[in-house]
């Protein structure tokens, strides 16, 4: 469910005060949208103008909710979200996103960016049109800004701030804790407020906060050694074979066939990269998309059976057993979701 909605303005006419028409609203003002679903990739589609597709990895069922406010070049947003999740991530193009768990943890990791541990003291930084991967486990809060690279560039230019070269080509940067934490605090108080509503945007001042951290953060090594790109490769490949296959029958001696390492190189690879089994990332990588399949909806000849062994799941109780323990319902449930229109999000105004 999406709600939507605008923050009223007035202008003085005459003397007078005049609320100005919906149209302005619309040009001028903050948009405010607060989004939940009971999807993992209904989720990613709730934020607006990325590319973005989510795998569920933990069982249960899924909750995710999406606090945003928008305004011309910039996108600010706090999300949550309730499983662990493999993220396909791909911003709008000219831009930067920056993101951040919104509340200090230590110094224990809490994610992963392109396979690389982040800790809650680290920011993540990728430029748009640029794929990325993120693992997130359960239970999970982040801040995430975006900002257009010119807008960024030039309040750096008012507020005589330098923006070096190749600032995002780094994935994780580590920052000033005292100035993590003002960023936090702003972000706080803008998403504070009552029934989900936001308070004031204070662009300068956010937009301030982040140059200082990017001013003042050390961008952290990616660990691009010899042995971390090569179990990266391997992933990779695994991951563009199983795309272009999607119901082959593969076993652990296909896959160490395919790329060229023995069993145990493989297993150290997916267990860098992606913290799970080569056959654990297949499993659950086919019932993703099993399931976008089914909220899709079937064609008129096909039926649950037929469609999970496109997926390569020929053993129906299995299937079944596997579907439910990860997602928490039945593939027919889901099916049934689907035909009741359960993956259409309606708008509602809250004005």
């Amino acid at each position: 469910m999406i709600y939507e909605f605008y923050q009223a303005k007035e202008k003085n006419i005459h003397g007078g005060r005049q609320v100005v028409t919906e149209h302005e609203i619309r040009s001028q003002a903050p948009r405010w949208c607060v989004s939940e679903a009971t999807d993992a990739d209904q989720h990613a589609h709730n934020l607006r103008d990325w590319q973005q597709e989510y795998d569920q990895l933990s069982a249960g069922r899924f909750y995710g909710r999406i606090d945003e406010v928008a305004v011309p070049s910039l996108q600010v947003f706090r999300e949550y979200t309730s499983q662990s999740l493999h993220q396909h991530c791909n911003v709008w193009p000219d831009s930067v996103w920056l993101g951040f768990a919104s509340a200090p943890q230590g110094s224990e990791d809490v994610c992963r960016i392109n396979g690389q541990s982040v800790s809650a003291q680290e920011l993540m930084c990728r430029p748009g049109n640029c794929d990325f991967e993120l693992l997130t486990p359960d239970d999970f809060h982040i801040y995430g800004i975006v900002v257009s690279q010119r807008l960024l560039m030039d309040t750096a230019d008012v507020q005589g701030v330098e923006i070096r070269d190749g600032m995002w080509s780094e994935p994780r940067r580590h920052w000033h804790n005292g100035k993590l934490q003002m960023l936090r605090h702003i972000m706080g108080r803008m998403f504070a407020g009552n029934a989900g509503r936001p308070g004031v945007i204070h662009q300068d001042m956010l937009l301030g906060s982040v140059l200082e951290v990017l001013g003042d953060g050390e961008a952290r090594s990616t660990l691009q050694n010899t042995t971390f790109a090569r179990r990266k490769a391997v992933v990779e490949r695994v991951q563009e074979y199983l795309a272009a296959h999607p119901g082959e029958s593969i076993t652990i001696t296909d896959l160490c066939r395919l790329t060229h390492v023995s069993r145990r190189t493989l297993q150290y690879s997916f267990e860098t990269v992606l913290g799970l089994s080569p056959l654990k990332y297949l499993r659950l990588s086919r019932l993703n998309n099993m399931r976008r399949a089914l909220l899709e909806g079937l064609g008129e000849d096909e039926t649950i059976a037929s469609k999970s062994s496109e997926w390569g799941f020929w053993h129906a109780g299995q299937f079944a057993h596997d579907y439910r323990q990860l997602f928490g319902e039945t593939p027919s449930q889901t099916l049934n979701r689907a035909h009741a229109g359960a993956r259409n999000n309606g708008i509602a105004d809250l004005n």
